[in-house]
């Protein structure tokens, strides 16, 4: 059995466009300044409507990490890290992070964006461990 496909919708449909083409790019709203993740109908921090994606470096740092054991369902390989990264940029993502070993990945851990194809139609952000520039 394959893993669960994420659906676009009208708001999280450009992020998805955007990791298709190979890019990261993240809500930003221009009122407060603020970067988020999920999309949402509103900003988290003003309530203002208006935000748009902005592009993201996708370099960052785990924040906090949880190493998964017991597969979420079908269609997953554990042991797996799951971690919420600090994007450098502003704002952060909850995403996968792919170091080999999933007990590798660490609190400070510097990474960077990677995107995986999983289906034609949805291509998902990964994070890597970042050797630098």
């Amino acid at each position: 059995m394959s893993r669960p496909v994420p659906v676009p919708t009208p708001l999280s449909g450009p992020f998805w466009d955007a990791a298709r083409r190979g890019d990261l790019v993240v809500p930003y709203c221009p009122s407060c300044d603020l970067r988020f993740f999920v999309p949402e109908p509103a900003c988290p921090g003003c309530l203002a409507s208006d935000w748009r994606y902005v592009p993201s470096a996708g370099r960052g740092t785990v924040y906090s990490v949880t190493v998964v054991h017991r597969a979420p369902g079908p269609g997953f390989d554990t042991p797996f890290a799951l971690a919420v990264i600090d994007l450098d940029d502003g704002g952060t993502l909850l995403s996968h992070v792919d170091a080999g070993d999933a007990g590798s990945v660490a609190i400070g851990l510097r990474v960077r964006v990677d995107f995986r194809v999983l289906t034609d139609e949805i291509t998902l952000p990964y994070f890597v461990p970042d050797a630098g520039d």
